[in-house]
């Protein structure tokens, strides 16, 4: 009995053993948190299409308000948006501008499912700067630029955002709009300054009367200038003011996407740009996706209003960063952001 005993009290003892190795595994294993890689469910996001159409905006010439380059795009941008499948839009007014003078926008709006009640806004400006004021040279400063990353780069990017919606198409509704003479405001080397709002004038008036009586959206995204290489978005100030659910919700995607080096976690200055007028009419809480740089001047890019805004400043890699993150949120919001 005290052989049977001992051989019984040796079972328990390795049975406890093997017992608490097991536990201790399952404990281990429990404790460790293992990440899985992010996995992307928008489409892929093509910056070579983006960048043939920056390039063909920039072909037209300077899309200067009243220009024959300005027609010849614009009709251009509402061909695509339609071969696109949005129901296409056109806002045509005519304003007095700061010098007195009488000029017409043309704002261009393509719209996705536009029964839905429930919204994305996103938005560019197209049109190009009549004066390169930042230009050293005196005497080109009153000629008009290229306008390749300071306009047509957010809108070859929502472009080709709107060829994906074709073809891929989410439940909500989406507007896309292009909006007119947000770069004609007084030049700086004029010295009779004229009290006034003289940038942003289109969307302005879309602001002020929307294509769509008591259009809301749940959330807007401006895209300006936003192709150059090694391009820093910075948290723009009136962004964080009004929009800072949405500029957070933008820079967790950017970085889940591996883009923290584009969308930095710093403060930007603010901006006067589109997304303003929408934000004090309250059509969307919205932000601007913005290249902002500490190691200039003016904090912007150095080729901002000069002759050398070309297409030798276009970069894919910025055009896919921006293009992936803005289609990665609406493909993957299912809810309103708070």
């Amino acid at each position: 009995m005290k052989q049977v005993g001992n051989f019984f009290i040796l079972m328990l003892f390795i049975a406890g053993v093997l017992f608490s190795i097991s536990c201790n595994s399952c404990q281990s294993k429990k404790g460790t948190l293992v990440m899985e890689p992010y996995r992307q469910v928008s489409p892929d996001f093509n910056a070579d299409s983006a960048y043939v159409f920056v390039a063909k905006q920039v072909g037209f010439g300077p899309r200067v308000p009243g220009s024959t380059a300005h027609k010849a795009c614009g009709d251009y941008l509402v061909s695509k948006l339609s071969e696109f499948g949005a129901q296409v839009t056109e806002q045509k007014a005519e304003i007095i501008h700061y010098d007195g003078r009488d000029l017409y926008i043309r704002n261009i709006i393509g719209s996705y499912h536009p029964e839905k009640e429930r919204r994305v806004l996103l938005f560019a400006h197209w049109d190009t700067r009549p004066f390169a004021d930042e230009e050293p040279d005196a005497g080109s400063q009153y000629q008009p630029i290229a306008g390749a990353d300071d306009g047509a780069s957010g809108v070859g990017v929502l472009l080709e955002i709107a060829r994906s919606l074709h073809h891929d198409p989410v439940e909500r509704g989406v507007d896309i709009i292009f909006f007119d003479m947000e770069d004609w405001g007084q030049p700086s080397f004029e010295t009779d300054w004229v009290q006034g709002e003289w940038w942003c004038r289109g969307s302005q008036y879309w602001s002020e009367q929307p294509h769509v009586e008591n259009y809301k959206a749940e959330y807007g995204i401006l895209l300006d200038m936003v192709g150059s290489a090694n391009a820093t978005f910075l948290k723009e100030g009136y962004s964080k003011q009004y929009a800072p659910a949405v500029l957070e919700k933008v820079w967790s995607i950017a970085a889940k996407l591996g883009y923290g080096n584009y969308f930095q976690s710093k403060n930007g200055g603010y901006i006067t740009d589109d997304h303003l007028l929408v934000n004090r009419h309250h059509r969307a809480p919205s932000i601007n996706i913005i290249n902002l740089r500490t190691d200039s001047h003016t904090g912007f890019v150095q080729h901002w209003h000069t002759h050398r805004d070309d297409m030798r400043n276009i970069d894919r890699n910025s055009l896919k960063v921006v293009g992936q993150t803005v289609m990665e949120l609406i493909y993957s919001e299912p809810v309103k952001i708070d």
